[in-house]
């Protein structure tokens, strides 16, 4: 049976940088992400817009880095390394830069091996295919298909960009990240998820109402909407989302990280 999941929210503050209209090189003031432990072997620290870093004991795991290479002055570098596609708000090779990758591991679609040639600071680096999978120590990584269908297509092309179910084993803890996708059938489809993290901003991914009904198809006991500011500077209205989640599935908890600490 899966462990209960206790949430503890101990807001810090975050470094002013980037976000997908400022430039990562702006940020110049260092502060402590915010943090939240979820249950009692993984914690999950919410970073910025898509990024976020989950730790288990001595090991820490990056998703998406991005934003400036500050928000993540407070963490060990990184053990691995998750990339869920070629967009610059997620393969940031500026941050990634500033890392020590020295005995860091890659999991990335081959269209970001390829992309960029800072995947050669990593120690292993290793392409994931939709539905492959791949064991990390303990942890089993699976890439999830994350896409626009038409008309929208062009943004995130099936078959090519990775969500992650991320597996932590002895712990059973099941944690998707969305990455930048609609609410395909693979999202709808999928079992015994412990905390979701599903992006919605226009017009690149979901919408709040699809978001929400794509949640519910899956069911996982905690969702955090994040990456849900828009291509045009306003934020998808999460409370929104709470509400018609909430209203669904009881059940489900929604947690609103604040994903913007530094944008109005």
């Amino acid at each position: 049976m899966r462990h209960c999941l206790f949430v503890l929210l101990c807001t810090c503050g975050l470094a002013a940088c980037a976000d997908n209209n400022t430039p990562a090189a702006e940020a110049t003031e260092a502060t402590t992400p915010e943090e939240e432990t979820v249950s009692e072997a993984v914690t999950v620290h919410p970073v910025y817009h898509g990024s976020l870093v989950l730790t288990q004991g001595e090991r820490t795991i990056y998703i998406d880095p991005y934003g400036g290479a500050e928000r993540y002055a407070s963490f060990p570098a990184p053990d691995l390394v998750l990339i869920t596609h070629t967009h610059p708000d997620h393969l940031d090779p500026a941050t990634l830069g500033a890392f020590d990758l020295s005995g860091a591991t890659l999991l990335a679609p081959a269209a970001v091996i390829e992309a960029d040639s800072i995947v050669q600071a990593f120690a292993e680096r290793h392409t994931l295919a939709n539905g492959e999978t791949y064991n990390w120590r303990d942890v089993t990584i699976e890439a999830i298909p994350a896409y626009n269908p038409p008309p929208k297509e062009n943004f995130h092309p099936e078959g090519k960009f990775n969500g992650y179910v991320v597996d932590f084993g002895d712990d059973n803890q099941r944690f998707y990240i969305s990455g930048d996708t609609e609410g395909v059938p693979a999202m709808r489809e999928l079992q015994d998820i412990d905390v979701a993290f599903v992006a919605m901003n226009l017009p690149y991914t979901m919408d709040v109402d699809q978001a929400a009904e794509s949640v519910l198809a899956f069911a996982p006991r905690e969702v955090y909407p994040y990456h849900y500011r828009n291509q045009d500077g306003s934020k998808s209205d999460v409370d929104a989302f709470r509400k018609q989640v909430t209203a669904g599935n009881p059940e489900i908890q929604v947690q609103l990280g604040n994903w913007y600490p530094d944008v109005e």
